[in-house]
């Protein structure tokens, strides 16, 4: 298709774009995706590959859940059929999938460090580096730090930023930053203003300093973008149409003759050529499916997230003092109904990880009580602000973890790292909820705690368990009680589920065994953990290997004779990949009949 984009007249672009527009809404209507922000960004993709000589001069994109038409231009058409898909392709970019993708990009922030890197390792190279950025990312720490150095670095003039601003992240975008990009009306004004003065004095040589000046002065005025980043050492140019290639194409053609760093402001619009996803881009970021010409959407059960959200206005009722914190994912975390409640009690802060856990510490020192909403994934990215801002001086902040565990998008997300950091931090509690039914209670139960509390939990459902089990600090809780001397299975979170499962099918085999959910990961119940000493210990878990329920068993066993512990868990010698979590999980040898079988073959048991 890249071949076909670089040979079409300019007339007959637009009616490519609305091809792979298509493609996209057919694709990510049956297996998922990022909808909204692909759809915006069609035409800036297709402009960027037929100017610039891709994959010679290399396109960094900041997320590359934008990148879908990317991915379709560069040779990926077939593997997108099954987008996300465990034998598919990637809903991001990996140069494990292609050649024109020299970087991975899930989480935002990178591109314009990676694309400095590539800039300094041949300075003097005459290829391009392009750097596709978000205004969401505009707040990110990287992507400042990142700003900071671009124009001291030898090579940067290399460097093409292309700030794509559609004035959204996931949720909308929020802080001062934002504010300044959004003057797009000043600057189209601005824009056209110089244009026709120029035009009109530039037959006058002798006032060529004085429209320069002019220019500059107007900049200022006008433009607050341009005086940020020309101060960085930027050229900046812009805003144009983003999701006009009669503007984009001539703009960039123009821009790579520039032997400066540049930054090209573009106004998109998320979700643009989709109706649906245009109406409501917050709605479409990202589905796990739709109907493709009506965007209509399965009927979502609630699960966590949900919980969560109704837990957080509960308690926000009875305790005025509780505050809610989150960067950038007011909608995924479930605290858009609080924001909406008790408006002056939520933070939306960003796309800044690492500052939204030190702020919600100053929050907590000054008698606040703050819940930190992440991703999983995403707290990855501010795991020193855990230890040094919140557990050193045992601050009461409680950090909110959604999408515990494996999920569809793959590497980039999933959440199976963060547990053998947390446990090696002193000062901090890690509790795993396996039910939905127990949010209300351990979000209660780690508020009052006053203590650094970390509460995890899966995307979706979790264990159907009977009654609710109160919470007693660093206590185990026995699901199902079995025979003294016969296997006991650890698990935690939605894995409960799987454990129980698998308890059931061992009765075919004479097995009749308990089943411990380990709620509290740290402090472990090394007391339960002991009584077992005699019976077999398997463990269960959504976590890689090391630094989970199997290494906590293990540390507590390590000088005490026992019968053994066996480990169910995802490797940490391998990347687990993307895909439905069934067959990702039946892959690993983690769905309950894989370990029914498994353990019945260690005991020797065969069906009765």
């Amino acid at each position: 298709m890249l071949d076909k984009l670089r040979r079409l007249p300019l007339a007959e672009l637009p009616g490519m774009a609305e091809e792979l527009r298509s493609t996209i809404i057919d694709s990510v209507s049956r297996n998922g995706g990022h909808l909204a922000s692909s759809c915006g960004c069609v035409e800036l993709i297709m402009a960027l590959h037929r100017v610039f000589d891709t994959p010679a001069e290399k396109i960094f994109f900041d997320v590359g859940h934008q990148a879908y038409a990317h991915k379709l231009l560069t040779g990926r058409e077939e593997g997108f059929k099954k987008l996300r898909r465990y034998d598919g392709i990637s809903g991001f970019t990996t140069p494990l999938e292609s050649g024109f993708d020299p970087a991975v990009s899930g989480h935002a922030g990178t591109a314009l460090s990676a694309a400095l890197g590539h800039c300094a390792a041949d300075p003097d190279a005459p290829e391009k580096v392009i750097a596709v950025i978000g205004d969401g990312s505009m707040g990110c720490g990287v992507t400042l730090e990142a700003l900071n150095h671009a124009a001291t670095l030898k090579g940067s003039k290399r460097l093409i930023v292309i700030l794509n601003d559609n004035r959204m992240s996931i949720s909308g975008n929020v802080g001062a930053l934002s504010k300044a990009l959004n003057r797009v009306m000043a600057a189209k004004s601005y824009n056209k203003f110089r244009s026709r003065v120029i035009k009109m004095l530039s037959p006058l040589p002798k006032l060529k300093n004085f429209v320069a000046r002019l220019n500059e002065a107007g900049k200022s005025m006008f433009l607050p973008p341009a005086l940020l980043f020309e101060t960085l050492g930027l050229r900046y140019f812009g805003a144009v149409d983003g999701n006009d290639l009669q503007q984009l194409i001539p703009t960039l053609e123009r821009l790579r003759k520039i032997d400066d760093p540049v930054l090209l402001h573009v106004i998109t619009q998320k979700g643009y050529g989709c109706e649906f996803a245009q109406a409501d881009p917050t709605k479409y970021h990202g589905i796990s499916g739709c109907d493709p010409d009506t965007g209509e959407m399965a009927v979502n059960n609630g699960g966590f997230s949900e919980a969560f959200a109704a837990a957080m206005v509960d308690l926000a009722e009875k305790d005025p003092e509780l505050q809610a914190v989150c960067p950038a994912m007011l909608e995924g975390t479930g605290l858009r109904k609080f924001a909406e409640k008790f408006p002056d009690r939520c933070f939306d802060v960003g796309i800044a990880e690492e500052h939204a856990l030190t702020f919600a510490a100053g929050l907590a020192a000054a008698g606040k009580h703050p819940v930190c909403a992440f991703y999983d994934t995403f707290l990855q990215r501010a795991l020193d602000a855990v230890y040094h801002d919140i557990a050193l001086a045992k601050v009461p902040v409680v950090i909110a973890v959604d999408r515990a565990g494996v999920v569809a998008d793959g590497p980039t997300h999933h959440g199976i790292y963060n547990c053998a950091f947390l446990r090696a931090i002193p000062n901090l509690t890690v509790i795993n909820l396996a039910a939905e039914c127990e949010m209300a209670e351990a979000l209660e139960f780690a508020v009052k705690s006053r203590l650094p509390v970390v509460l995890r939990y899966p995307k979706g459902g979790g264990a159907a368990i009977p009654g609710l089990v109160p919470f007693e600090y660093g206590k185990a809780v026995i699901r199902k009680s079995g025979k003294s001397g016969e296997p006991v299975l650890w698990a935690s979170g939605k894995e409960v589920a799987t454990a129980l499962e698998v308890a059931g099918n061992l009765e075919k085999y004479g097995c009749c065994c308990t089943v411990a959910d380990a709620r509290f990961l740290k402090p472990f119940d090394r007391e339960t953990a002991l009584k077992f000493a005699d019976s077999q210990q398997f463990v269960i878990e959504d976590h890689c290997e090391t630094g989970g329920i199997y290494s906590a068993l293990s540390e507590i066993f390590s000088a005490v004779p026992h019968a053994g512990i066996y480990s169910f868990a995802w490797s940490a010698e391998k990347v687990i990949s993307h895909g439905e979590i069934g067959k990702l999980k039946a892959a690993a040898g983690l769905d309950a009949a894989s370990i029914t079988e498994k353990i019945a073959g260690l005991m020797q048991k065969k069906p009765i």
